[in-house]
């Protein structure tokens, strides 16, 4: 009887240790692992995982940069972001910008036009201007060409210029060449050929003979291949090929400048043929796609360090700075 009841004893006991054993909530204990994991997370600084896609079009001249940035933060930022860069120009760009659905950002070679800010605004689309480097507008010759390696302003404007009488480079200078120039140029896709346009010509008429096209590339093996071609587009088309091309030092009244990182600046030795360039973002879409504020926070925090890697002079800390506070303000 007595065995009975201690082996009554032993069972009741160890059913007890189960039960408490038990008695814990195993949810409160995943979700209490769960939280130890995300702080381990937080304090070892890893940044939320982000997906999609970031759209990007417009100029040509500033898709070096972009591209550079972009490839950057897919790699080493966001791994399961996709941004899709491409180059239609900047007035073409703005064209699949200011429409519904439209693209993420529009890169841009000069500030948007009056007649775009109003279409964004009768579409209400808001649209943020983000100044992103500095460009020297620069004028490149064949490497054969040894006469007209300086040249004032002046001068490279009347090659350009429709009633300026210049046809041949003795026209220029009577100890150059009697053989015909040829002025070529990016086409009206793109911010380099507004900006040449209306703030170089002033909109006075190009020439009837410049050859305008779509393709930077085009226009480099086009004056590479030709010891007469004279083209014009954005310093860091020239610094990319520097092996086929010679950039003409300009002369602004103090001596021939070369145009450089150095001199590229608003208020230095290039300003003249110094320029801003952008991208705009449209607000809707960073405040609805979490990727696309994250890239341009990105890219605001990094556009310096790859701006002279690509060809453009750095903007002022504190305009980047000034950007970055206003898209962190974007953050729901």
């Amino acid at each position: 009887m007595k065995l009975k009841k201690y082996l009554l004893f032993l069972a009741i006991a160890a059913l007890a240790a189960i039960i408490a054993a038990c008695g814990s909530d195993p949810k409160a204990n995943s979700d209490e692992q769960s939280k130890g994991n995300d702080e381990e997370s937080n304090d070892n600084g890893n940044s939320e995982k982000i997906e999609g896609s970031v759209v990007i079009d417009g100029s040509g001249t500033v898709y070096p940069l972009m591209a550079r940035i972009a490839e950057e933060y897919m790699i080493n930022e966001q791994e399961n972001v996709s941004v899709e860069v491409s180059r239609a120009g900047t007035s073409a760009g703005f064209k699949k910008f200011l429409v519904k659905d439209g693209t993420d950002f529009n890169d841009a070679s000069r500030q948007i036009k009056d007649e775009e800010a109003t279409e964004a605004k009768d579409l209400g689309i808001e649209v943020k201007e983000l100044k992103v480097a500095l460009d020297g507008l620069t004028f490149v010759i064949n490497k054969d060409n040894d006469w007209a390696k300086e040249m004032t302003p002046e001068q490279l404007i009347s090659i350009f210029k429709a009633d300026s009488g210049i046809e041949k480079w003795s026209d220029i200078d009577p100890d150059w060449p009697d053989e015909k120039i040829k002025p070529m140029g990016p086409n009206e896709n793109h911010g380099t050929y507004e900006f040449f346009y209306e703030n170089i010509l002033e909109k006075q008429d190009l020439v009837d003979s410049v050859n305008l096209q779509q393709d930077y590339s085009t226009l480099v093996n086009l004056v590479a291949e030709d010891k007469n071609g004279i083209a014009f587009f954005g310093f860091g088309y020239y610094v990319n090929n520097k092996d086929k091309l010679e950039a003409v030092h300009v002369d602004f009244g103090s001596g021939a400048v070369e145009p450089s990182l150095d001199t590229i600046s608003e208020d230095g030795d290039y300003a003249q043929f110094t320029r801003p360039v952008f991208t705009y973002l449209n607000v809707k879409h960073a405040t609805e796609k979490a990727q696309v504020l994250d890239y341009a926070i990105y890219l605001m925090g990094n556009i310096n360090k790859f701006a002279g890697e690509t060809g453009f002079a750095p903007i002022p800390d504190a305009e980047v700075e000034e950007s970055i506070e206003y898209l962190n303000g974007l953050r729901n």
